[in-house]
């Protein structure tokens, strides 16, 4: 398993993450950030643990977000 994390609030709404992984993240049409999708928030933090064969995008998302508010690691 791996968990994936976002700080939403920092996003910038580029739609980076949604072209690697559109089944994992999407833009919200209320603000234009881009949203974790299944992810729980706490204190400004979605998160949501998933399973390894999305690391390889969770990883792609990561390094190609300008905002740099996607994070993963292998739990």
């Amino acid at each position: 398993m791996i968990q994936i994390t976002q700080q939403r609030a920092k996003c910038i709404g580029c739609n980076a993450c949604v072209e690697i992984a559109d089944y994992r993240w999407r833009i919200s049409r209320n603000d234009g950030k881009c949203t974790l999708i299944g992810a729980r928030e706490k204190r400004g933090f979605y998160t949501i643990n998933v399973e390894d064969g999305e690391k390889d995008d969770a990883k792609a998302a990561a390094l190609v977000c300008p905002a740099r508010i996607i994070q993963w690691k292998k739990l």
